[in-house]
């Protein structure tokens, strides 16, 4: 293989694709990062065995190959370079040469035949949306998702396409976070699907603004084919939760008896103050509502006191709700829009946090001290 490749080009496709590579890898392929040079392009992919992530970035290629290198040594080697245009050559013995102005490096590799190869899908079992949506979608369900692995089905977002609708849900038992949207889908490539928490995280970073993403499914797997007006070619395919997701339909309260309009900002500010006040023993804040105020008393007898007051259009009766502040600010934090409304039936029952558009997120009060 014998290549010559411009420096921002190349970071790209490492930048793409070594965040899956973990730190301690048990075998030393997963350590390295597949370089195929064909055509006009070459093509990085890097693989844990559950999420493999790939990339095609232009190049000149003088001679057709593959190998794989050690992806943190390449990456470190490239990002201190000094020119612009990188020389890469392997021999048969997978020693890769790389070449830059004075600089010049020799890496062992290790053969290509040895990494591991990335599953085939079949076509219909797939749906094409803008990945605006998709990240839109992603940022408003990830941050809710399950980090307790005793509970492994709720490690990822749940994803369901069907009669015209993708919906993704994310919950930890405690909070629950629903968007969806509507999209074209065939009847056939209609289903469901667990996508774990590395898979988000590794999309949540990837997908862009523009361009489109193709997102596969098939029984325990799923790719996310993203292409972008650049042309660059990116592909995450990764490994799904196995089990059902569990019945979240039942956790969003009915009608509410107050719908409170807050100003995102001002709530997320507010929260924040009085979160500093609480401790391990008493990380509750109480929600106070009265006519037309929201005190945000927090009182924790090793740390002390603070109040927080809001101008607030609320017409009801008085009512005081307690809540993990910081399961409110993440849910805030991951909406875009000035004006979100909390809608409550009683102090006993979750809170509802919703905005002008088609996102839920419902969180359970906790015991007012």
């Amino acid at each position: 293989m014998n290549l010559s490749i411009a420096k921002d080009k190349i970071l790209v496709g490492l930048q793409a694709v070594q965040n899956v590579v973990g730190s301690r890898t048990t075998l030393p392929i997963l350590s390295n990062v597949l370089l195929r040079a064909e055509g006009d392009r070459v093509e990085f992919t890097a693989t844990d065995l559950d999420v493999s992530v790939s990339c095609k970035v232009e190049a000149k290629v003088n001679k057709p190959g593959a190998t794989t290198i050690p992806v943190k040594k390449l990456f470190g080697i490239v990002r201190e370079l000094g020119g612009t245009e990188i020389e890469i050559e392997t021999d048969e013995k997978n020693i890769c040469t790389i070449r830059c102005g004075s600089s010049f490096f020799k890496i062992n590799g290790l053969s290509a035949e040895e990494f591991p190869p990335l599953p085939k899908f079949k076509d219909d079992k797939k749906v094409t949306l803008s990945q605006e949506t998709v990240k839109g979608m992603m940022r408003k369900t990830s941050f809710a998702v399950s980090t307790d692995e005793s509970r492994y089905v709720l490690n990822g977002i749940y994803i369901s396409l069907k009669d015209h609708k993708m919906t993704m849900v994310a919950t930890d038992g405690r909070r629950l976070a629903l968007v969806d949207e509507e999209v074209d889908i065939s009847e056939k490539s209609s289903g469901e699907f667990i996508v774990p928490a590395k898979a988000v995280t590794e999309l949540n970073r990837l997908l862009q603004e523009k361009g489109e993403v193709e997102i596969k499914f098939g029984e325990n797997q799923a790719s996310f084919a993203l292409k972008d007006e650049k042309d660059l070619s990116l592909l995450l395919i990764t490994k799904l939760i196995e089990g059902n997701y569990p019945n979240y339909r039942q956790v969003i309260p009915g009608e509410a008896k107050e719908r409170v309009p807050l100003n995102r900002e001002e709530m997320v500010q507010a929260l924040r103050r009085a979160e500093i006040m609480t401790s391990e023993k008493a990380n509750s804040v109480k929600l106070s509502f009265g006519k037309n105020n929201l005190a945000i008393p927090t009182n924790s007898p090793e740390v002390g006191e603070a109040r927080e007051t809001l101008a607030v259009n609320y017409k009801g009766k008085e009512m005081a709700i307690a809540f993990n502040p910081r399961y409110l600010i993440d849910a805030l934090n991951a909406l875009s829009e000035d004006e979100v409304f909390f809608e409550l039936i009683d102090e006993l029952s979750p809170g509802v946090i919703k905005i002008n558009g088609p996102f839920r997120y419902v969180v359970m009060p906790m015991r007012l001290s």
